[in-house]
């Protein structure tokens, strides 16, 4: 795995922290690194709550950079707890293309850490409404 992925994959690692919040949330069952343009890590941890208003990591990495001043994405890392990686959701990928509606195709993902089998934000998504 080359050192970007690597820095992306130790980051995510760091912060996967499965916990009970309390009788309504958990959270850290899934976390996110995110590459953004600069070359900053950004990171984020799922958070479930009963309700629905919950967040996936993807998003909550997403939104850590962009308080951070940053909006544009190169890669992404989602680390389940068994240690796989996964593709984005539905709404995670939304809002990666509505974030970059004219590059959103070149965001990579790391698909499977063994194989280090990388797809594009196009391949996933190739035919967008956008």
């Amino acid at each position: 795995m080359n050192a970007e992925w690597t820095k992306l994959y130790e980051a995510a690692r760091a912060v996967l922290n499965p916990r009970k919040v309390s009788d309504y949330v958990e959270a850290g069952e899934v976390s996110a690194a995110i590459l953004s343009g600069s070359g900053r890590i950004y990171t984020g941890v799922c958070v479930d709550t009963a309700c629905t208003l919950g967040i996936c990591a993807e998003r909550n990495a997403i939104f850590n950079m962009l308080t951070n001043g940053e909006q544009e994405i190169r890669k992404v890392l989602c680390l389940m707890g068994d240690g796989s990686c996964g593709a984005p959701c539905g709404a995670c990928r939304e809002l990666m293309v509505q974030l970059m509606p004219d590059s959103y195709r070149n965001i990579e993902f790391m698909m499977d850490l063994d194989t280090e089998r990388i797809m594009t934000l196009g391949e996933l998504t190739p035919e967008w409404w956008i």
